[in-house]
């Protein structure tokens, strides 16, 4: 909470400081000169970098050169605005995030700029208004970081982006060189020489004093959450015959830094002999994660806690964190939320050590309780669940300010065996496939677009490391600008949570009943994703039975919304008994949701009044014992908007007036339990024990972040002329014995409905 009311002060000083220029020295601390544009440098362009680590190229610590000198930029009222101006110095588009508090480390030198305002517009961050050039209270504590959008301004052929290894004494890249001809082939990597990147090439290590404690770091940085002994004998004979060079002469590592560089190293002195006296080249041997231990030949089976998990996260290793508690899963505020606590949690589920420790809500927000604030772990626990934290109530922490972490993961090559073609962005295309023909030799197919939905899009987007798939698509003739015509893949089904095509059910012969290029397999992946989830809680508060009138019932049986014993009803006489409940359905994701017909191809309804935009948005059904279905009803989305938001979020989405249909991040859809369709019709049904289940986006149409919480279920009891609901969750919020009790509900085996 700490954090939320400084990030408040300083957009309240950015906003006061844009508004009201005239009265900017009276937000200004007395000792402190009043913000102006920082004077032109020199003649030249402001040369910009991005050093630090870990990190990636297109985010860092941002460095600037002035006067023949580096120098860093303080994090006092720095924003997002800052951020764009910088990242588009630098050739990205557009900025998605800053950092503050030294995040990749601490710089050297000199502090050029503090109290940094852009207006956004400005070319360069020397033309937005500061305290002056070397005009500096801050520490290098406070530097400022930014993340770019990995994208590149069309034509921005200066990259500007300066090699941040300036200093040669610095580790920022780290391999494993196997030497065994099996081992190159095998991936994951996981065992042979560490090397550093050095200028050009590659350097060695000397291993003289290298502990075990170093090797757990190496293996974490390379995605492995442990070590194991490696044979030195056996490559101490074949390094004998090398040559090497030693760059680094002595590593110190505690074993629980999260980057080889955090250790106290010794270097090889410039123009003396890189020798190694005594020692021979470090090698270590790493033990990956059940995850990827399927080509490893490794008989032993890790243990992966149960107690956490990734949420969100559209990559192999990411996700917003949640812990089980009670049996049922809650979040992790992001107060002191650091790469020390994200990297227990990381190698807790079988990865290795924290590449970045998110902080507010970066993967969506969560539902249900906060179980942990103010995580301290050391570094060495086996569970986050043994780390020092705070537990905390409501007031404390909101789900906007939900941790998520990136974690490293074995590099598994499985980019390079699928490729899209024809796309107008690398985001999109028509996909390929590598495959070995008769001869054994390479060649690129086409996958079959027939029953080639949402699931399979994303997995082909994820192998790519593109994010998630906002579209699957059955026909692609508008991208046929490859050569490649032959299909190499059909009969592709996946779960939707596997790492790569190959690991999907597909048939073993090709069969494709349209074989054309025109009918291949495509995709667009995007970035972010919506994420749908229904308020259990208020579906089991809203429930009520209603006997309603068939003359008041016409529109409904139009839409489809009773059973079919309502066709042979004595219309308009009689009623029809309704199950009602109110659903309401909130967006926790990091995109928009939008339905996938444009509005040209919406449906009017004149009965009730109002255009479809999808024909089923939500499906309901209630259970019986076996699963089998006793009553079922389904709500085309006829208007999808925003009802409601959480504080601070706008409306996006209404449907009077032909409006734009959709539900904003951050915001949620409430169908009220006394609207035509909002219910299930029990009129044939018996009294006895059932489930209740809604399921949003039943048919996958529109792509989210996680299908998983899309379902949500209750324990119904209905004697005949009342219900009960009972143990309302979504499908995922619940432990796995939780959920197995749920589905042994008292009497509900007893069942004689069939």
């Amino acid at each position: 909470m700490e954090k939320s009311r400084r990030r408040q002060q300083l957009a309240f000083s950015l906003l006061f400081g844009l508004w009201f220029p005239c009265c900017i020295t009276q937000t200004t601390p007395p000792n402190r000169a009043t913000p102006k544009p920082s004077p032109q440098a020199q003649t030249e362009q402001l040369r910009v970098r991005l050093a630090g680590y870990p990190r990636k190229h297109n985010e860092g610590r941002v460095e600037l050169f002035y006067k023949g000198e580096w120098g860093t930029i303080c994090d006092d009222d720095f924003s997002i605005t800052n951020a764009n101006v910088l990242c588009r110095q630098l050739g990205f588009v557009s900025a998605t995030g800053w950092t503050h508090s030294a995040k990749y480390g601490k710089g050297q030198g000199k502090i050029w700029l503090d109290n940094v305002l852009c207006n956004g517009g400005e070319k360069s961050i020397e033309l937005c208004r500061s305290r002056g050039w070397g005009n500096s209270d801050c520490t290098h504590d406070e530097d400022a970081g930014v993340v770019c959008k990995d994208e590149r301004i069309p034509g921005f052929v200066d990259s500007n982006v300066i090699d941040a290894q300036v200093d040669e004494n610095k580790v920022e890249e780290v391999r494993l060189r196997p030497v065994v001809p099996i081992a190159k082939k095998k991936m994951p990597i996981t065992e042979g020489v560490v090397e550093v990147k050095y200028k050009d090439g590659w350097a060695q290590i000397c291993d003289v004093g290298w502990t075990v404690k170093n090797t757990h770091v190496v293996c974490g940085m390379l995605g492995f959450p442990h070590e194991k002994k490696v044979n030195k004998n056996f490559y101490k004979l074949y390094l004998e015959r090398q040559k090497n060079y030693f760059h680094i002469h002595s590593v110190a590592c505690t074993g629980t830094e999260v980057h080889l560089a955090a250790c106290p190293m010794e270097f090889s002195k410039p123009n003396a002999t890189s020798s190694c006296a005594g020692g021979m080249p470090a090698v270590v041997s790493c033990m990956p994660g059940p995850m990827f231990m399927q080509n490893s030949g490794l008989k032993k089976k890790l243990r992966v806690s149960k107690n956490v998990r990734l949420k969100g996260g559209s990559r192999v290793g990411e996700g917003r964190v949640e812990v089980l508690k009670d049996n049922e899963w809650g979040t992790v505020c992001d107060d002191r939320w650091n790469l020390q606590s994200a990297s227990v949690l990381c190698r807790e589920l079988g990865f290795g050590s924290a590449k970045e420790a998110l902080t507010g809500a970066r993967m969506g927000q969560g539902m249900g309780p906060i179980y942990m604030s103010e995580v301290k772990c050391h570094g060495h626990e086996k569970s986050i669940w043994n780390c020092p934290f705070k537990n905390l109530t409501s007031e404390d922490c909101q789900h906007m300010e939900d941790a998520a972490v990136r974690c490293n993961v074995p590099y598994m090559g499985l980019e390079n065996s699928i490729r899209l073609t024809g796309g107008r962005t690398r985001y999109e295309g028509r996909v390929e496939a590598l495959s070995l023909d008769l001869n054994n030799t390479q060649i690129w197919g086409l996958i079959c677009g027939e029953n080639w939905t949402t699931k399979e899009a994303m997995v082909a987007c994820r192998q790519l490391g593109l994010g998630y798939a906002n579209q699957g698509l059955q026909e692609t003739w508008y991208w046929d600008s490859s050569n490649v015509t032959e299909m190499v893949m059909s009969g592709v089904r996946c779960v939707g949570n596997e790492m790569s095509l190959s690991q999907c059910q597909h048939h073993q012969t090709v069969t494709c009943q349209r074989a054309a290029a025109k009918f291949a397999a495509g995709v667009i992946c995007s970035e972010t994703a919506s994420d749908l989830v229904l308020n259990a809680s208020l579906v089991q508060q809203t429930v009520y039975i209603e006997d309603r009138p068939l003359h008041m019932l016409y529109c409904a049986a139009e839409e489809d919304c009773l059973s079919k014993s309502a066709a042979k009803a004595n219309w308009p006489y009689g009623h029809r008994r309704l199950l009602r409940f109110s659903s309401q359905i909130h967006n926790i994701g990091r995109a928009d949701f939008k339905p996938k017909a444009g509005r040209h191809s919406w449906v009017w309804h004149a009965c009730h009044g109002h255009y479809h935009s999808m024909d089923i948005f939500t499906h309901y059904d209630l259970l019986n014992a076996n699963g089998t279905k006793v009553a079922e009803g389904h709500k085309a989305s006829f208007c999808l908007e925003d009802t409601d938001c959480q504080e601070g979020v706008s409306k996006r989405y209404e449907c009077a007036n032909f409006g734009e249909q959709g539900i904003t991040v951050g915001c949620w859809d409430l169908y009220r339990h006394d609207i035509d369709c909002q219910w299930i019709d029990i009129t044939d049904v018996k009294p006895g024990n059932y489930i209740l289940q809604v399921v949003i986006n039943p048919n996958y149409e529109v792509a989210e972040s996680d299908f998983t919480n899309n379902a949500m279920k209750c324990n119904c009891k209905y004697d005949g002329h009342r219900i009960w609901l009972h143990n309302c969750h979504t499908g995922d919020a619940f432990s796995e014995e939780a959920e197995r009790r749920f589905e042994k509900y008292p009497g509900q085996l007893n069942n004689k409905i069939s």
